[in-house]
């Protein structure tokens, strides 16, 4: 096998205007995306996705959970495939590169090998994972999540979205339920490339995060039960405000996270308040606990304080709580051969490059359970994602790019 040479790079202008294009597909209203999945619009970027892949020779694969694999085959028939990829769903008011940059990255890493005739020993497959945001039908990476065995495959199809909706249901009214069996695929690795979602490689001047661990994450969905009564004309002593409560376990849950600084966060994420009337004090309220940590005792600590000090706080205020928990990912420690292929790709390609934790999940965390898995990230413009003003620089995604290039070719090996 020969290594690669420092000169063999992607086409950053071809990558960046696959990125731009698909952007043009479920356009939010403030510059970015709103491609949730398993919408039309969903339905209409695998379909563009599934176009270019076939361009570039790729044949498609497609599971029961509409997982897309888009095979370059190698010249060993019998090797186990490298894997790359991420995902092309986004949150409804997303950015343009959060997941897609991973999809792309791989497209455009194919693409590059086939302009250089290059081929390589293990097949290289491009993989778009079905629901990794999580923010229509939880939990978030439901997908390689039943891939890995996480989840059975009944229980993510009666997922249900905020219309009553559920996963099964609409994967089949836009077809792309696939034949294969979830799972059955073996890989020799998988490498995802992203964007970093936080501040630090841009404030560190970093082109390159080697991703040596994941955060762990406990998702709680909490729900609390008052009475709803009439703003102006309820005495305040008589009260059971259920947005009150809301407002005290917020508070909570950042106290628990201030408390185990500096491994770990805490913030309440979604809500739905009822009935959400302006003369109505709230009756119920259901919101969503996000705690994460690189270390498990601390993330477990954290979900085992607030189980324990909220119900308290409900029966001061005379209101009913119920806790459930509906995400849980154990913190990743990402495969150690993989992760030096990417650091050896960045020294090698002369990126500036540091050791960084994912505070995301990612379908890598899932999938690092049933293979050996690395990630790759570059920076974002003031850390901003999940966010339509999420923002990255052709140079940074042109470099990520290329140590994905490099790493997986180390991992595929080029065939003599």
């Amino acid at each position: 096998m020969s290594a690669p040479g420092k000169n063999l790079r992607i086409d950053g202008d071809r990558l960046w205007e696959s990125l731009m294009e698909m952007a043009k597909i479920g356009p939010g209203v403030a510059g970015g995306n709103n491609r949730q999945t398993l919408t039309d619009a969903d339905a209409q970027g695998r379909k563009l996705f599934q176009s270019w892949c076939e361009a570039a020779g790729l044949s498609m694969g497609v599971d029961t959970m509409g997982n897309m694999f888009m095979t370059r085959p190698g010249t060993d028939p019998e090797a186990l495939p490298v894997y790359v990829g991420s995902h092309l769903d986004t949150q409804p008011t997303g950015g343009k590169y959060d997941g897609v940059l991973g999809v792309l990255g791989g497209l455009e890493l194919v693409r590059t090998l086939n302009d250089l005739n290059i081929k390589t020993r293990r097949p290289i497959v491009v993989t778009n994972w079905t629901n990794e945001e999580g923010t229509r039908f939880a939990p978030a990476m439901l997908a390689s999540g039943v891939f890995a065995g996480v989840h059975q495959l009944d229980w993510a199809y009666a997922r249900e979205d905020a219309e009553g909706k559920t996963v099964g249901d609409e994967l089949k009214r836009i077809g792309w339920v696939g034949e294969e069996e979830v799972g059955a695929r073996k890989m020799h690795a998988m490498f995802e490339l992203h964007i970093e979602q936080g501040p630090i490689l841009e404030a560190e001047h970093k082109d390159i995060g080697v991703v040596t661990h994941g955060q762990g994450l406990w998702w709680l969905q909490v729900t609390v039960t008052g009475k709803d009564s009439h703003t102006g004309s309820t005495p305040m002593p008589m009260r059971r405000n259920a947005g009150l409560g809301m407002a005290r376990l917020t508070e909570l849950v950042h106290e628990i996270a201030m408390s185990h600084q500096p491994r770990a966060v805490g913030a309440i994420g979604h809500c739905d308040v009822y009935p959400n009337s302006r003369n109505v004090i709230p009756g119920k309220v259901v919101f969503t606990v996000d705690f994460r940590s690189p270390d498990r005792d601390t993330l477990d600590g954290m979900k085992a304080e607030f189980e324990r000090r909220a119900p308290a706080i409900a029966e001061e205020l005379g209101l009913g709580l119920e806790i459930e928990a509906v995400g849980h990912f154990d913190p990743v420690t990402f495969d150690e051969t993989c992760v030096k292929a990417v650091r050896g790709a960045a020294e090698k390609l002369g990126y500036s490059h540091m050791d960084i934790i994912s505070g995301a999940g990612h379908d890598a965390c899932w999938v690092n359970r049933v293979a050996p898995t690395a990630m790759i990230m570059c920076p974002c413009v003031d850390g901003l994602s999940h966010n339509e003003a999420e923002d990255i620089s052709k140079e940074w995604a042109t470099a990520g790019a290329d140590v994905l290039l490099h790493a997986v070719l180390e991992s595929a090996e080029i065939a003599e």
